[in-house]
This record gives C-alpha cells, structure tokens and sequence, in this order.
C-alpha cells in the first residue's frame, strides 16, 4: 500500500464539474493498493496516517519554526481520500508506465473501501473521490508538506 499526503488549506474532487469531495484543513491523501497487499496493511495505514504529526505546533518553544508535532485528529483537520493506482507506475523500462504492480478492481475497490471506513471510525471528517473515475482534484497546498508512505 503506498500513500502520498498532502497537508493543505483546502482540497476537493469535480467529477464532471460536480463536488463530490471537499475539505478544509486537513490531509490529501492518494491512495494506492499493491498487487501483493495484505489487509493487515489497512489498519497500519490508517492509523499511521491518523496519527502523523505533521501540523504546527503554536505552542513549540520559541526559535522553532513551523514545528510539526501536531496530528490531523490534533487540529480539528478532515480527510479527503482519492484512489490513484497510477502511483505504483514503473518506469524502469521504456516510456510509457506500467501499472502491473497495483491492485485491480476486485482487490483495489474493498481495500479502497475498508481504508475509507478505517478513517472514519476514528471520528475524524472524511470526504472521497471515486473509484475508477476521472477525477480533477485542487488543493491549496499548506507549506507546502508532502509525505510519502510504503507499507
């Protein structure tokens, strides 16, 4: 499972110009399932995620700027979750990127799913793309701040 977090200001997912996701402060995070993903993976992913500090931290000891000890769950901040398979493209030969190391469908949609409800459970607001569709997502990046996490 590989993720890419993004803290923003704001984000949100058109799909034929349509809203149907939409945040405030809080985590952009694109989400991938590998071929080979168990779903142990899930709840690691979740509660890493949930627990990640990286928000500031206002009451940091003076000299320290932009010291990021807070969690999403800290703030107040919300979650939009997007499928994008096309992070385990590879490169490595050619051109053109292969996609045979992500999940398909059958796999991809109930661990896209499960993460999503994983999220949820954990009180915190939590919007989605979805699955499969053509997707345009904006955001406001904050920082800007960009993790990235294999399982």
């Amino acid at each position: 499972m590989r993720v890419v977090i993004q803290r923003v200001k704001s984000a949100n997912v058109k799909i034929d110009n349509e809203i149907v996701g939409q945040i405030g402060q809080g985590l952009l995070v694109l989400l991938a399932v590998h071929v080979d993903d168990t779903e142990d993976k899930i709840e690691k992913m979740a509660a890493k995620i949930i627990n990640l500090r990286i928000f500031s931290d206002p009451s940091a000891s003076s000299g320290q700027v932009d010291k990021m000890n807070l969690s999403v769950k800290d703030v107040g901040g919300e979650i939009l979750v997007v499928s994008q398979f096309t992070l385990y493209g590879d490169i490595s030969k050619g051109n053109r990127p292969s996609f045979i190391e992500s999940a398909r469908p059958d796999k991809a949609i109930p661990y896209y799913e499960k993460f999503v409800a994983k999220i949820k459970d954990s009180g915190l607001e939590t919007a989605t793309g979805k699955f499969g569709a053509m997707m345009d997502v904006s955001l406001i990046n904050d920082g800007p701040v960009t993790v990235i996490i294999d399982l």
